[in-house]
């Protein structure tokens, strides 16, 4: 059957305590809390979705929040960049926001003809923003503290750092679907069938690079998009073929997924666009509460004992 990758559908990392985390993506970088839940395999512990207002794939940046973890260390076999997509005069509304926030920022960078400003979160990871004339009109959260005008509409694409990547582009290529469509001081960059929003993956390759390690401040996984069931279930039986050690389909409750470790050895996962964040709670209540699984709920007590207190972001606006 025909199957397709259509971009990135989440980038998931690990951060340190919580409440910074959301006070950055939330406070300053303006992007929705889609879902308040917890780590389905270490219920102790949050899993914080960020994202439009209600979560389209392609907008979707997760952490779990493990402040004991050690710090991690960005490298070869990582997902070194994570890039959010903006409008492309929006560069200098956000350079001097970032500046206000206290954020250390680069100058303003161009990379294959478009204008990019690199920084870290609180927790070392790093972040881009990337000016486009092609940013997805509802891709953005217009509640936010952002004006609109200025605020990130999903990603732009994510940038892998392996110490060789032919095997990896050949995934991508020849299993994938992507297609090279330039390269640029070292960085060879792939775009997905239709080269929708958030259809691009940059791989950059640096030998000498040391390895990557992880923890807080990194990159878990990348997740790509596929439309339904039953072409995951066929990218399953693919995947296996070629020899990668897929894991079986698990029911993340808002998406599906299937992992495997890509050649260079950073976690792949293809996640469904189907069922979304509002199979559990009205669109209008995304993000308002801690939302647990049904096999979770007996346990509601005893889980948010352990879970520290969050104060979440409500529907504002500041001045530009």
């Amino acid at each position: 059957m025909d199957k397709q990758i259509v971009g990135i559908h989440h980038i998931t990392a690990i951060c340190g305590d919580p409440q910074r985390n959301l006070d950055f993506y939330a406070g300053v970088l303006g992007l929705k809390l889609v879902k308040l839940t917890v780590n389905f395999d270490d219920p102790g512990t949050y899993h914080l979705y960020y994202g439009d207002g209600v979560g389209h794939p392609g907008t979707i940046l997760t952490f779990f929040p493990w402040p004991d973890a050690p710090k991690g260390r960005a490298g070869n076999s990582q997902v070194v960049q994570t890039s959010f997509a903006v409008p492309v005069d929006a560069i200098g509304y956000w350079t001097d926001r970032l500046t206000q926030a206290g954020v250390a920022v680069s100058a303003p960078g161009t990379r294959f003809e478009q204008p990019v400003l690199s920084f870290h979160d609180p927790d070392g990871m790093g972040v881009e923003l990337v000016g486009t004339d092609s940013v997805a009109e509802n891709r953005a959260f217009a509640e936010g503290p952002v004006p609109v005008e200025f605020a990130i509409h999903g990603f732009h694409s994510a940038s892998l750092a392996e110490e060789a990547y032919h095997r990896t582009a050949e995934l991508l290529t020849e299993t994938m679907g992507f297609r090279l469509s330039a390269e640029e001081a070292g960085r060879c960059r792939y775009v997905a069938p239709g080269a929708g929003p958030a259809g691009v993956v940059d791989i950059m390759c640096a030998p000498e690079r040391r390895q990557g390690r992880m923890g807080v401040g990194t990159v878990h996984h990348i997740a790509w998009r596929t439309p339904d069931d039953e072409q995951q279930l066929a990218w399953l039986t693919d995947i296996q073929r070629q020899g990668h050690n897929a894991s079986p389909v698990m029911d993340r409750k808002y998406f599906h997924s299937i992992y495997f470790r890509e050649p260079g050895n950073i976690l792949f996962e293809i996640a469904t666009d189907p069922p979304g964040f509002a199979v559990d709670e009205k669109r209008e209540e995304l993000g308002s509460h801690l939302v647990l699984p049904p096999w979770l709920e007996p346990q509601r007590e005893n889980i948010e004992a352990v879970l520290p207190k969050l104060q979440l972001p409500g529907a504002w606006r500041e001045k530009p």
